[in-house]
């Protein structure tokens, strides 16, 4: 994007609130504040990279697992708050155990399967780019499976989340 185009996006921008909070006082602009942006758990990494099987290594997520803890005490500890913390890059490295594999940025529904593993696309709350609508995907994990499903916003408002989902979460 050009600095002309990213002027014409601000300009256009300017004078619009968000609805996305629900506190009156998160609606209109109030001045400076901050966001944490973090980068590249990447569980199994440090372990594959220390034995120098980056390949196939990566089984174990300790590592990654204990200074993620620390860095969402940190966060905590903080004051003032920040506004939000956006996790971006690489979230795993290895998968032991995953069965299925959750993303977005697609701005449309898609997936597939490699080996065992499924791959689910989300389409966005925001700017859709296919057929889809503007929703959320449920997601019910229990002991034996992985069930999902994708909701337009207005239907998750309207009926909520199916009986045949919430049923699954009531089985222990």
């Amino acid at each position: 994007m050009s600095a002309a185009e990213a002027s014409g996006v601000f300009h256009r921008a300017r004078g619009r609130t968000l609805d996305a909070f629900p506190a009156e006082k998160e609606r209109e602009w109030k001045g400076p504040f901050y966001f944490i942006q973090g980068a590249d758990p990447q569980f199994g990494l440090m372990k594959a990279w220390s034995t120098g099987d980056c390949d196939s290594g990566g089984d174990e997520w300790e590592q990654e697992i204990r200074l993620t803890e620390q860095a969402v005490q940190a966060i905590n500890k903080l004051n003032p708050k920040p506004k939000f913390f956006v996790l971006c890059g690489d979230l795993i490295h290895a998968m032991p155990g995953i069965k299925a594999v959750f993303s977005g940025h697609y701005h449309r529904n898609a997936g597939g399967t490699y080996q065992d593993l499924d791959m689910v696309v989300s389409s966005a709350i925001g700017c859709q780019l296919g057929r889809d609508t503007h929703g959320l995907r449920i997601v019910v994990v229990t002991a034996e499976k992985i069930i999902h499903r994708y909701y337009s916003l207005e239907e998750l408002s309207e009926k909520g989340i199916e009986d045949d989902l919430m049923d699954l979460m009531k089985k222990t």
